[in-house]
């Protein structure tokens, strides 16, 4: 008998958020959040919980089963699906920490994190379709001009009509510079021409309009990214009336067959095959990488947050079938073939699988979360200074968001497998559904090898170095803080090697591209993501082991526990993960060029 049941770790969020992070002190006394309380968001937390458990988790294994239908350049969602969205939409999960005026509900963005990962360990292909509306809403509130403002945000937070983000062409991938759709201005408007592909919701039933935000080339333009410019192109054109008119010149052409996110329908999007298909720009032309970053960086940590909620649910499966499963002998016992079986939680290798997962789990919670508070306060502090620190705290982690939450994700839906055995090699199980789907963060969005070069090539030399080393700074305070800490001291002192290593690395690649070098730094660029990932995680277990050791003898037996395993999980992570970081430290240093010599 399979096993599909959903389950979110609610204790858990509400440490980070209300005991880590500590919103109630950090946000709540700021006058926007002023009638908000601890209950208030805890209950937004149960509503979510509900939702996804009734909602979207049936639905998830119908999703991957059906597919989506594509006849005549129309897609259909799985069967329940445009039920569920409305519902979505209509109890106002879309909008959640967007601003009041815009439509949104005006909660904290750590609130939004937390109930897309509920949602999205639910049923990540649903969420697909929600996924870049609210982004393409925020673009448009940030760049459009006014009318667009009035016509299409509205109902983008409402769920009435639906956004995209279209980059990719069939000979061009991540490298936007080579786009070759074109956008011919003809009296007093743009027209589109081109061929974009891999879209997400790209076509579907679910709303009755889809507002795609399109990245192409105007006449005359530079080559290269510099000539790119962004326009705003809906499937219906929108009467001055605000209401849904002719259908524009665009057509989906065929839906993609995938390893997973099967219920969420990825189209190619054919823009101007008659000629006529009007796109108005958002911006200036040649301006549509700078705007267009905005809803990049905003979905690739919307994808580390896939990370860790399908890392969460494959994680919590996995618990349970470890508690109920009963199979084999104590390893005490092992020699007596006439001992009590037991649940294979009690086997040893079981056990590291599984605090393997719990350490990524709650480790990725702590970065995501905190990157969405820190995101808060670049945004609504009222000194330049501190918003500016706290920007570059969400800029140099953005990477680390999304390529180390979705790479440690994927390994968490693997262990996860692997604790199932052969039970979680079939379908009758959904954890393989999980594996499945979690591949796609690692590739989508920007691979996790362009992301790595983003941080080494990008922010790691912007600022004159200043965003790594607002990062560092505030790594040395903890250290410095808690390296004699009755508890959590002896972590310090090992993470601290780590942290070491990491700005001693880095200094060695900023002199390798000072000096022109920057084969071996691009070659050495996702060891080393993966090395700042692990000691920024190190990190956020630490703090939360040094929370848990002011609180373990107070509250129920259940709370005490629970204080206690923070506490061996960081102890988990700390010798048994963080090591990895020495490695690959050595491995960076030793200018190994191997891989580029090699014949093949």
């Amino acid at each position: 008998m399979g096993d599909h049941r959903f389950t979110v770790d609610k204790r858990d969020m509400a440490f980070v958020l209300f005991e880590q992070i500590d919103l109630e002190r950090q946000l709540l006394v700021w006058d926007r959040y002023r009638e908000l309380t601890p209950d208030l968001l805890n209950q937004v937390i149960d509503h979510a919980t509900e939702f996804a458990a009734k909602t979207l988790a049936p639905l998830n294994s119908v999703g991957d089963v059906q597919g989506c239908r594509f006849e005549d350049g129309r897609v259909f969602a799985p069967a329940g699906f445009k039920q569920a969205f409305r519902q979505y939409c209509d109890n106002e999960w879309l909008g959640l920490a967007d601003d009041p005026q815009h439509g949104g509900s005006g909660l904290p963005l750590p609130m939004a994190v937390a109930t897309s990962e509920i949602f999205m360990g639910a049923n990540l292909a649903f969420m697909m379709y929600p996924g870049l509306t609210h982004g393409a809403a925020r673009l448009i509130v940030t760049f459009g001009e006014d009318w667009m403002r009035r016509q299409f945000v509205p109902k983008l937070m409402r769920g009435e009509w639906t956004g995209t983000m279209c980059l990719t062409e069939p000979q061009v991938g991540s490298y936007v510079g080579d786009t070759q759709t074109s956008a011919i201005r003809r009296d007093g408007q743009y027209l589109l021409k081109g061929v974009k592909i891999f879209i997400s919701a790209g076509e579907h039933d679910l709303a009755d309009n889809i507002i795609h935000l399109v990245l192409a080339r105007t006449e005359g333009a530079p080559a290269g990214i510099k000539g790119i410019s962004l326009f705003l192109v809906p499937k219906f054109l929108v009467t001055p009336q605000g209401d849904v008119g002719e259908r524009n010149d665009l057509v989906c052409s065929g839906i993609e067959h995938k390893m997973g996110i099967n219920g969420s329908a990825t189209c190619t999007i054919n823009f101007g095959d008659n000629d006529h298909c009007v796109g108005y720009l958002v911006g200036k032309e040649c301006q549509g990488i700078e705007i267009m970053f905005q809803l990049m960086n905003e979905a690739r940590i919307a994808v580390g947050i896939q990370g860790l909620a399908l890392g969460a649910a494959a994680y919590q499966t996995a618990l349970s079938y470890a508690k109920e499963r009963v199979q084999g002998v104590s390893i005490a016992q092992w020699k007596d073939p006439l001992a009590e079986r037991v649940p294979i939680i009690a086997h040893p290798d079981v056990r590291r699988m599984l605090a393997t997962m719990k350490a990524y789990v709650e480790g990725l919670r702590a970065l995501l979360y905190h990157v969405s508070f820190y995101h808060e306060m670049a945004t609504y502090l009222p000194e330049a200074a501190a918003r500016e620190k706290y920007q570059d705290m969400v800029d140099v982690l953005t990477p680390i968001c999304k390529a180390y939450c979705t790479d440690t994700g994927f390994d968490a839906t693997r262990l996860a497998l692997q604790v199932h055995g052969g039970y979680g090699y079939i379908r009758e199980y959904q954890v393989e559904q999980f594996m499945r789907d979690m591949k796609i963060g690692s590739i989508y969005e920007g691979t996790n090898g362009i992301q790595a070069l983003d941080l080494i090539g990008r922010k790691l030399p912007q600022k004159k170095g200043r965003l790594f080393m607002q990062l560092a700074n505030h790594l040395n305070e903890f250290a410095e803080n808690y390296r004699s800490h009755n508890t959590v001291g002896l972590l310090v002192e090992a993470w601290t090697k780590a942290k070491d290593s990491l700005v001693e690395v880095t200094m060695h690649i900023a002199q390798l591209g000072l000096a022109g070098n920057w084969v071996y730094p691009a070659l050495s660029a996702t060891p080393y993501l993966m090395l700042m990932g692990d000691v920024v995680l190190g990190y956020y277990l630490i703090d939360q082991a040094r929370v848990a050791s002011d609180r373990q003898t107070q509250g129920s037996a259940k709370d005490q526990a629970f204080y206690q395993g923070k506490i061996k999980t960081a102890e988990f992570f700390i010798y048994n993960i963080l090591p990895a970081v020495a490695a690959r430290a050595s491995a960076i240093k030793s200018g190994d060029m191997s891989a580029m010599e090699i014949e093949f």
